[in-house]
C-alpha cells in the first residue's frame, strides 16, 4: 500500500458513545476523509457481542449476526444496524475508500446454557502447571443463537468445539484456567504465561474440523455480504499461525483476488513478530508494536530520547513492506489494558515519522484526528474524566504533504541525538521534493539536499515562518523549532 502512499484510519476508539451511530456517521464522512487522504479504514468489529448494543465488538458472541437480529438486549449493534452498515461500507467505497472488517476469531463470550464436561484446572499465570485435579465443572459453553434461529448458520457451539474456559459454575471462586479433557493449547504461540493460547471467554479449538470448516464458511458469507476490502486479525499471538495461513489463503482463493490483511500481534520482541511472519510466509502484516512503543518511550523521556534510535528494534525498519505503523490505538489510549499513551506534544512528530516516509503504510487512530472525551475506572479503582485532544489541523498537512511530496528517492539524516530529518527526491508523477525535519530538544537545524538547486522552501506547517533557500547543489539549511516538527516544500508549489 505504501508504493500509492495509502494511508488507513482506524475509523473507532474504545469510549465511542453506544448509541449506534457510527455507520451513519462514517456515510456523513467518507467523502472528506477521502478528500483529506484516507485510502482505507479499519472499522471496528461489526457483529454482536456479549454485551449487545454496548459492546465494543472484542467481546465475539455471533459472527453472522451483523446488528439484524434480537440478541443480547438489542437488534443493533454499539455501531448501528446491519442495512446502516453496509450502507456505510458502499458509500465509503464510492468515495474511494478501501474498508477493512476487524476479525474476532480466538474465542466466544455470552454463550446461552451450561454444560458439564471434564477439564484440569491451570494457573492463570502459567498455563504448563495444573492447580488442582482434574475433575468435572460447568461452563457456559453452549451458543444456540436463539434470535437468528438458524438464519446463515445452522451451527450450535458446545464445549467440544473449545479448548479452554475460566469460569466453572460449580466452583465460582476459583481463579484456573480449564483446560478441557483430551484438549491441547497450540504449540506455535506466544509464550507469556507459559502458553498465552488462552486469552479469554471459551477459547476455539483451532484444530477441530467444525471449528475450522464453520470459520472458512463464514469468511465465504461475512465477504459475500460486506463486500470488504481486507482484513484486521484480532489477537494472532493467541492461536497458531498457520491456521491464519491457511484460512487467509482459502478466502484469498474465494474471493479470487489477496485480500489485504493485517495481524494484532501485540508484542515488542520483534524475533516474536518475525517468527510469526514466517510461519504465514509473509503474507500477513502486522502492526508495528515496538515503535509505538518507541513513541510512548520517546515522548515520555523528551530531550532525553536519541532520535538516532527511534527505529531501532523496528518491524518498520526489518520489514518494511510488511508493517503497518501507528502511534495510538484503542488498547493503547488512557484506561485501556494496554495504556501507553503517546504524549500529545511529540504526537505530530511521531506522525510525520510514519507519514512522510517511505517505509510502513501508516495507521492513524481515530483519537488523534478527532479527539475525543470519556470518563472510566483506572485500574487504581477510581474514576478519571478524559480529554483526548484532537491533532487534525497538523494531521491533515501532513497528509496533504504525503499524498503530494513524500516520494522517490529518501535521504536520511539521523546524525544528531535531538535533531533528525529526511529528504525526499519526488518521482516523474510528483517532481517536487520535501524536506522533514523534526527535533525532541532545543531549535535545530540542519544541512540537507533536496536535489532541486536555488529553489525556495518554506515550512507548510507554519511553524517556521521563514523561508530557506537551496544553493546551486540542492543543499539548504532547513531549520524546526524545538519539540516540533516542520516540512519544507518548494514556495511555488
Amino acid at each position: 500500500m505504501s508504493a500509492i502512499n495509502g494511508v488507513m484510519m482506524q475509523y473507532f476508539h474504545w469510549y465511542l458513545p453506544p448509541d449506534g451511530s457510527l455507520w451513519q456517521q462514517l456515510g456523513r464522512d467518507a467523502t472528506e476523509l477521502a478528500a483529506a487522504g484516507f485510502t482505507a479504514l479499519w472499522l471496528p468489529p461489526a457483529y454482536k457481542g456479549s454485551n449487545g448494543g454496548y459492546d465494543v465488538g472484542y467481546a465475539t458472541y455471533d459472527l453472522f449476526d451483523l446488528g439484524e437480529f434480537d440478541q443480547k438486549g438489542s437488534i443493533r449493534t454499539k455501531y448501528g444496524t446491519k442495512a446502516e452498515y453496509l450502507a456505510a461500507i458502499d458509500l465509503a467505497q464510492s468515495a474511494g475508500i478501501q474498508i477493512y472488517g476487524d476479525i474476532v476469531l480466538n474465542h466466544r463470550l455470552g454463550a446461552d446454557a451450561v454444560e458439564e464436561f471434564d477439564a484440569t484446572p491451570l494457573d492463570p499465570n502459567n498455563r504448563n502447571r495444573s492447580i488442582d485435579a482434574h475433575q468435572k465443572i460447568q461452563g457456559w459453553t453452549h451458543f444456540t443463537f436463539p434470535g437468528r434461529k438458524g438464519k446463515y448458520s445452522t451451527m450450535e457451539w458446545h464445549w467440544w468445539h473449545f479448548d479452554a474456559i475460566d469460569y466453572n459454575v460449580y466452583n465460582q471462586q476459583q481463579k484456573a484456567v480449564y483446560l478441557i479433557k483430551d484438549k491441547a493449547f497450540d504449540r506455535y504461540v506466544d509464550l507469556e504465561k507459559g502458553n498465552f493460547d488462552y486469552l479469554m471467554g471459551c477459547d476455539l479449538d483451532m484444530d477441530h474440523p467444525e471449528v475450522v470448516g464453520e470459520l472458512k464458511y463464514w469468511g465465504e458469507w461475512y465477504f459475500d455480504t460486506a463486500k470488504l476490502d481486507g482484513w484486521r486479525l484480532d489477537a494472532v499471538k493467541h492461536i497458531e499461525p498457520r491456521f491464519f495461513y491457511d484460512w487467509l489463503k482459502h478466502l484469498n482463493n474465494y474471493a479470487k483476488k489477496d485480500l489485504f490483511t493485517v495481524g494484532e500481534y501485540w508484542s515488542y520482541d520483534l524475533d516474536a513478530l518475525e517468527y510469526f511472519i514466517d510461519q504465514t510466509e509473509g503474507k500477513i502484516h502486522l502492526f508495528d508494536a515496538p515503535l509505538h512503543n518507541n513513541f510512548y518511550v520517546a515522548s515520555r523521556q523528551g530531550r532525553n530520547y536519541d532520535l538516532r534510535r527511534i527505529f531501532d528494534e523496528t518491524l518498520v525498519r526489518s520489514h518494511p513492506t510488511l508493517a503497518v505503523t501507528f502511534v495510538e490505538n484503542h488498547d493503547s489510549q488512557p484506561l485501556q489494558s494496554l495504556e501507553s499513551v503517546v504524549e500529545g506534544w511529540f504526537k505530530p512528530l511521531a506522525y510525520a515519522l510514519i507519514l512522510l516516509r517511505e517505509a510502513g503504510y501508516p495507521c492513524v487512530f481515530y483519537s488523534d484526528y478527532y479527539g475525543s472525551s470519556y470518563r472510566d475506572r483506572g485500574r487504581d479503582g477510581n474514576e478519571y474524566d478524559i480529554v483526548l485532544a484532537s491533532h487534525r489541523p497538523i494531521l491533515d498537512r501532513l497528509l496533504h504533504a504525503r499524498r503530494e511530496y513524500a516520494y522517490g528517492i529518501q535521504r536520511d539524516y539521523f546524525d544528531h541525538p535531538n535533531t533528525v530529518g529526511w529528504t525526499r527526491w519526488g518521482d516523474p508523477d510528483h517532481p517536487a521534493s520535501m524536506a522533514v525535519l523534526l527535533g525532541n530538544g532545543k531549535p535545530g537545524s540542519k544541512w540537507m539536499n533536496v536535489g532541486k538547486p536555488n529553489t525556495t522552501y518554506i515550512d507548510m506547517t507554519e511553524s517556521v515562518a521563514i523561508k530557506i533557500r537551496t544553493n546551486a547543489d540542492g543543499w539548504g539549511e532547513f531549520v524546526c523549532n524545538g519539540g516540533s516538527v516542520s516540512v519544507w516544500i518548494p514556495a511555488s508549489i
